[in-house]
């Protein structure tokens, strides 16, 4: 899902998606509560979809990010992929939302990749931390982030922004194991753009981060994550101190 000159995985397979705006017959709870599940929309302006935001990399949206507590209160979660690039100046903008920075623009200070990326780009690795200049938690909140979770324990929800458009996505569902070490969720129109987008569950808890196997997935409609294990809870403890 990351737009760059170097890997396109999913930004050539789709021109344009039609979109159902959320309403509350179509919002589903992140725990197993009422669906329907599988539903992607517009993702409602709301305290919640506030952490998360666009990645911009000078005038480009090529990433999505989303703010997670931390003692300094200036940590976000993102795709490896996504900050692998340490030349490029990038900007977080949590609440993104046609042309509009409601809750300002946060430069990226240091990154935080994990050395199963940072030496051979595993897909395995694909999850990273970055600080910003400020505390953006105090603006708009934080997410735990929570590692060892059983896969599909409860359903969760994935908000995310594609290049194409200038307002987030939403989508409700339970992911299931593709491999030991990654997870799925089937949710529709996740195209370029959405990578690093949080996967939260009911507890408002960061159990996923899209990226991983084919950096996030090769069609619009499976999503991927790496299982957040302990080489995901070592680099955030790094990153918190």
């Amino acid at each position: 899902m990351l737009v760059s000159v170097k890997r396109t995985p999913r930004l050539a397979l789709h021109a344009a998606a039609v979109l159902l705006t959320v309403t509350s017959a179509s919002e589903a709870a992140a725990d197993d509560g009422a669906g329907p599940f599988g539903v992607t929309a517009v993702a409602a302006a709301t305290s919640q979809n506030a952490r998360v935001g666009a990645l911009f990399d000078g005038a480009q949206h090529h990433c999505t990010a989303s703010v997670v507590r931390s003692p300094h209160r200036d940590l976000i979660v993102t795709a490896a992929h996504c900050l692998d690039d340490s030349d490029r100046d990038l900007v977080f903008v949590p609440g993104y939302r046609d042309g509009a920075a409601p809750y300002g623009k946060w430069k990226v200070a240091k990154r935080y990749l994990p050395e199963g990326w940072s030496k051979g780009q595993d897909e395995d690795s694909d999850v990273a931390f970055a600080t910003v200049e400020g505390d953006v938690q105090d603006a708009v909140g934080g997410n735990r982030f929570v590692t060892g979770t059983a896969t599909g324990a409860t359903a969760v929800t994935v908000t995310g922004y594609p290049s194409s458009r200038g307002v987030p996505i939403s989508c409700t569902n339970k992911p299931t194991a593709h491999s030991r070490t990654q997870q799925r969720i089937e949710c529709p129109d996740y195209i370029g753009g959405t990578s690093g987008s949080p996967w939260v569950n009911g507890d408002g808890q960061v159990v996923g981060v899209l990226g991983g196997h084919e950096e996030g997935g090769a069609t619009a409609d499976v999503s991927y994550s790496v299982v957040l294990g302990a080489e995901a809870a070592a680099l955030y403890r790094d990153a918190v101190r």
